[in-house]
């Protein structure tokens, strides 16, 4: 039988089984939904619009509503998968920028709700226009923008939440422009709440800058009405009666404030805005307009020469005429609704200034300014509430104008503007700027403006972009549509004012300098890089500045060794005796090794002078890396105290690679430092001995005595020569934890030598972390100390 093939056959033959295996491939990768599609949002979508457009499928979707389809279950797994991962801005980032990939050790998604849950229970203010949902991201820069907020933090398991509901959206339509009602979902929101210390639901806080110690007042009733009075007792504003004596004066004197009057004339015929409508008006035209009455009962003579026979409102401009109310611009108002008064009387203040082309450089040297760019007349960039920035960022010395890209398009483009938008600029002339990326809406920008002219971030483009610069840059490369860019930037912010004369800051935006985005390979967003001239670091860690100014300082003291062969063998495999390493093989493209880069820096540092921390780049070392029999990345290998085998290691199986994790695992491979009692050792040693110890009482079987018992063996080190550090196993030997009133495990107790045998009660610890142990031993030893000389010198005194 013939059993060779012609070549041509076997050529054919091979593109075919080439094409299957392409195929292949790409059902494969299209099987893999994209998260977005998934929900049917776009990559741009808000916290909220996620949260909706989930619940909606999850009503859709869910398998209680679907138990005759034998693919629910699995169908909603992937729905709830992708929201687990956008809702979040760390995992939303890796997402984006690795795909699952990057989430292979983060496990959501997994478990979900009824679909009562997610009709009844989830997202419960999301639909409700006047009601603020905050989340982490925007929390602060909303309580801290200078309006009066009043927050509910609510739970969505909470029945006194759902009851609460519909009392807060009324409360919030009636209050609606005078102050800001807002909610958190502390479900969503766990840190957030957890650092306000809300430990009840529901919690109403109001929150306002500048109130008395910057305190926020908790509300515990919920009627309508006392909350109503608790809201206008902390309105900082007054209502003034008028009268003959201080009418005209007010009028007169408004022209060189600046500041109009906002007056209810109350005559016997007609209705008379009430007492709370005036002080709701006061609040909403704080800073912009006085508010004051008038009793035309007892004031008959003044109202009849303004023509007032029936009660009235009407806005008096600065600078109007009281004797031509036609020609002074007066404003006589019929309604008795406090939101159409207050938009009526916005219409009619002052737009703000236009800066010309001329004055620009000048202008914006000598001040600080956030500028609004326009493009011609007809662009409606401007929102009436604006007009509140003038009084909001007064303290701020901040001023606030336009400026007309039609009427000079070159300095615009030199600004990198090609649209309307709005900038701050920090007192330095056009040089030193930064350009709002976040919402166009009043607290946002407020917000914006406070923390720009306060920080050193600048806006970038090809003319300033920091090229073999002799000072480090931090540069983020962002895209205004995504939310991750826009939550990081408040945080780069706080990072700069902390590196400042170390470190400079720009951002630059991808959708209008693509070409130099591409030049520096950035694939997603935030890409955020540091130069410093020809050393490229990457940023791999959370969104916040804490994490931020942690990345920084490893650059300048690198808490992990980046090894090479040589220096693995050197450092690592003939290591002394006495030493440990950990080290992590991986490939830079490996997106759990991306993952885990962040994570593995952070807890070198908590390992610093412990154990030695290092890793090896496999892309670049691969036959090193296939020498030491590495398979799969990232593989973590703890190298202990030579034994008989110099290669002997360790490698981590655990479940999860965060730092605290990680460091648990490894200290447990610490020589132990503390020494185990028994009954006969604790008295003899440490009743009854002349030296300081602690001891950590516990029983085997205890969770959290085991967690605990590698920050005990670092305590032990820490305070090794000063203190002795004992462990006492209550499961062994009950009698003694007995009789030393130990009642929960673990339990930390101290016992100073002082001369006198000790109490087995010794001094109760109430802490669980070994530097807050320490830093209380050392405090405990020098009151001992300086006892002890203060009886020597009293000795002496009495010879």
């Amino acid at each position: 039988m013939e059993s060779l093939v012609s070549r041509g056959d076997y050529i054919r033959y091979f593109k075919r089984s080439l094409l299957l295996v392409l195929v292949c491939v790409i059902v494969l990768v299209c099987t893999a939904q994209d998260y977005y599609s998934l929900l049917g949002v776009t990559k741009e979508a808000s916290s909220r619009e996620i949260r909706q457009a989930f619940k909606k499928l999850a009503l859709k979707l869910h398998p209680d509503k679907n138990q005759n389809d034998p693919n629910a279950h699995e169908n909603f797994l992937k729905i709830n998968r992708a929201y687990e991962v956008l809702k979040d801005e760390d995992l939303r980032k890796k997402y984006d920028k690795y795909g699952e990939k990057g989430l292979e050790d983060q496990q959501q998604g997994g478990r979900y709700e009824s679909w009562h849950f997610y009709r009844y229970d989830f997202g419960i203010y999301d639909d409700d226009p006047e009601i603020i949902t905050l989340d982490r991201g925007e929390f602060d820069a909303a309580v801290n923008s200078g309006e009066l907020w009043f927050v509910n933090f609510y739970s969505p398991r909470c029945s006194h939440c759902h009851d609460l509901a519909p009392t807060w959206r009324e409360f919030a339509k009636e209050m609606d422009g005078v102050i800001r009602i807002g909610a958190v979902n502390c479900g969503d929101n766990r840190m957030l709440c957890r650092i306000k210390g809300i430990n009840s639901y529901p919690s109403l806080y109001v929150f306002k800058t500048g109130m008395v110690s910057d305190k926020t007042f908790r509300s515990t009733f919920r009627k309508i009405e006392i909350w109503k009075s608790v809201i206008i007792s902390l309105i900082l504003v007054q209502v003034t009666e008028l009268w003959a004596g201080n009418f005209v004066n007010a009028i007169e004197t408004s022209f060189a404030s600046g500041v109009g009057w906002l007056i209810t004339f109350c005559a016997e015929r007609g209705d008379c805005l009430s007492y709370q409508t005036r002080f709701k008006l006061a609040g909403m035209l704080e800073g912009l307009v006085n508010v004051g009455w008038m009793d035309c009962g007892t004031q008959g003579e003044l109202c009849d020469n303004l023509d007032i026979s029936s009660s009235t409102t009407a806005y008096f401009p600065p600078g109007a005429t009281i004797n031509n109310k036609e020609k002074g611009g007066v404003l006589f108002l019929n309604s008795l609704d406090a939101r159409e008064i207050y938009q009526e009387v916005m219409k009619h203040l002052p737009d703000f200034e236009i800066i010309s082309a001329a004055s620009l450089e000048d202008r914006l040297a000598h001040h600080r300014w956030l500028l609004f760019f326009q493009f011609g007349e007809s662009d409606k960039s401007n929102i009436e509430e604006f007009k509140k920035l003038k009084f909001l960022l007064k303290d701020e010395h901040i001023q606030v104008g336009k400026f007309d890209c039609l009427s000079s398009p070159t300095i615009c483009s030199k600004l990198y503007v090609y649209q309307p938008c709005l900038a701050v600029f920090k007192g330095k002339g056009t040089g030193d700027y930064e350009i709002h990326h976040g919402k166009k809406i009043l607290y946002d920008i407020v917000a914006f403006a406070k923390e720009s002219v306060n920080s050193h971030v600048i806006t970038l483009g090809p003319q300033n972009f920091p090229d073999k610069e002799k000072e480090p840059w931090l540069v983020d490369f962002f895209a205004p549509w995504c939310p991750p860019c826009r939550a990081l930037l408040p945080e780069l912010r706080k990072a700069s004012k902390h590196l400042y004369g170390q470190l400079k800051f720009g951002t630059l935006d991808c959708t209008v300098h693509e070409g130099l985005c591409n030049m520096h390979n950035i694939r997603a967003y935030p890409t955020t890089v540091v130069f410093n001239q020809s050393d490229v670091h990457e940023y791999e860690g959370h969104h916040s500045a804490e994490q931020i100014l942690e990345f920084i300082e490893d650059l300048r003291n690198p808490s992990a060794v980046s090894l090479t062969p040589e220096t693995f063998v050197e450092l690592v495999q003939r290591r002394k005796r006495e030493e440990i390493w950990m080290v992590d093989f991986y490939a830079p493209w490996c997106g759990p090794c991306q993952a885990l880069m962040p994570e593995w820096k952070k807890m070198a540092r908590m390992l610093n002078g412990l154990i030695s921390v290092g890793s090896v780049d496999c892309q670049k070392y691969y036959s090193f890396c296939h020498q030491e029999s590495v398979r799969g990345y990232p593989e973590i290998r703890l190298f202990p105290q030579k034994s008989n085998s110099a290669h002997q290691y360790f490698s981590y199986n655990g479940w999860h690679r965060d730092s605290y994790s990680l460091r648990a695992w490894a200290l447990g491979y610490l020589p132990q430092v503390s020494v185990d009692l028994t009954p006969q050792s604790f008295t003899e040693k440490v009743l009854n001995g002349k030296d300081h110890w602690v001891i950590d009482f516990y029983a085997p079987w205890c969770g959290p005595c085991q967690n605990f018992a590698p920050e005990f063996e670092i305590l032990a080190r820490m305070v090794k020569g000063k203190v002795k550090a004992g462990k006492v196993d209550c499961q062994a030997y009950a009698q003694t934890c007995q009789t030393a009133d130990i009642r929960a495990y673990p339990t930390v107790k101290f016992y100073p030598y002082q001369g006198t045998k000790k109490s087995i009660l010794g001094e109760y610890i109430d802490s669980r972390d070994a530097k807050g142990i320490a830093d209380l031993l050392n405090e405990k030893l020098e009151a001992i100390q300086n006892k002890g000389k203060r009886k020597k010198s009293r000795n002496k005194d009495e010879l």
